[in-house]
């Protein structure tokens, strides 16, 4: 697992480039009370440094709060959204995304994701999301460590890893805020890779 995460962040700066990705749009799910501010806005604005589309949705298009403060408006409504239009989901966590673990909005959102195997992100309490929905099921995964959380994973299948950021398929997952930025950058790594491996196709 170390030696994939290396390698993810080790790609050599002739595919980096500038950084940019026009044409590439992410869908960030954020909880509409009690995201973690860091583990929306590290990789908010790293994204946007890379010159993705990003498209913050949640349950209101109203301002939602941060459990440290942060307020941010959502660009849609879960229900607007349309999956085939985004190329990545990232789902920052906090204490409020449980609101999530039985979605069926999200749900649908994941499964189609899945299906066409793009990459789906979680962080925080967010795998937790993931692993319910069958998205964990036979993978390696981390998560937010309590109890509670590598009981969930293992309990619908897959295998806690206790590392900062696990890739396994087309699935990201990391541990909480300190590991956002490295979050961040692993999707990053992780897209360019996979445009890469449909040029050679």
């Amino acid at each position: 697992m170390k030696r994939m995460l290396f390698f993810l962040l080790a790609i050599p700066f002739f595919l980096l480039g500038n950084g940019t990705h026009k044409n590439a749009n992410i869908l960030m799910i954020v909880a509409p009370h009690n995201f973690r501010d860091e583990e929306f806005q590290k990789p908010y604005d790293y994204f946007l440094s890379k010159g993705y589309n990003v498209t913050i949705v949640s349950t209101t298009t109203d301002s939602i709060k941060g459990m440290l403060g942060l307020k941010i408006k959502p660009d849609k409504r879960l229900n607007e959204i349309v999956p085939d239009s985004f190329d990545i989901v990232v789902m920052p966590g906090g204490s409020g995304a449980g609101v999530y673990f039985k979605d069926t909005t999200v749900s649908k959102i994941l499964e189609n994701f899945n299906t066409r195997n793009k990459i789906i992100a979680a962080i925080c309490l967010s795998p937790v999301t993931l692993a319910k929905n069958g998205i964990l099921k036979g993978k390696k995964a981390t998560v937010w460590s309590s109890p509670f959380t590598k009981k969930a994973l293992e309990k619908n299948g897959a295998i806690y890893v206790n590392e900062p950021v696990v890739i396994d398929g087309n699935v990201i997952t990391a541990n909480g805020p300190k590991s956002a930025l490295k979050f961040a950058k692993v999707i990053d790594s992780m897209f360019i890779l996979k445009k890469e491996a449909k040029h050679v196709e």
